[in-house]
């Protein structure tokens, strides 16, 4: 496997560690009382890991192949976005954003 392509399964990696970090801070930031606000920095992440363990990850229990795995782990990479420009870091939503699609199309394309 090549450097670049042993590199963009880190990257992806990165991002969906990135993407449970920005749905729990958009749960611990909800306008909300304190028992909702820990609720949902919990549920939230909890929640993405299990529809990625379920339909994204490469040993997934529902297999999507290999363009679902793009296209639902860009889904996923861009509610975390969403959830980071609802919070008013819309800079950083729109790198984690270009990111997120760069990784994502070269996943498809080089067929990882």
């Amino acid at each position: 496997m090549s450097a670049l392509r042993l590199a963009n399964l880190g990257v992806r990696f990165g991002l969906e560690l990135a993407a449970l970090a920005a749905v729990a801070y958009w749960g611990a930031t909800a306008p909300a009382g304190r028992p909702a606000r820990v609720a949902l920095a919990i549920a939230a992440p909890v929640l993405v890991a299990i529809a990625w363990g379920m339909f994204i990850s490469p040993k997934a229990r529902i297999p999507t192949g290999l363009l679902g795995r793009g296209i639902l782990g860009f889904v996923v990479f861009t509610l975390a976005a969403l959830a980071l420009w609802s919070r008013g870091q819309a800079s950083l939503a729109a790198a984690y954003e270009a990111i997120a699609l760069a990784s994502s199309v070269l996943l498809v394309v080089w067929r990882q």
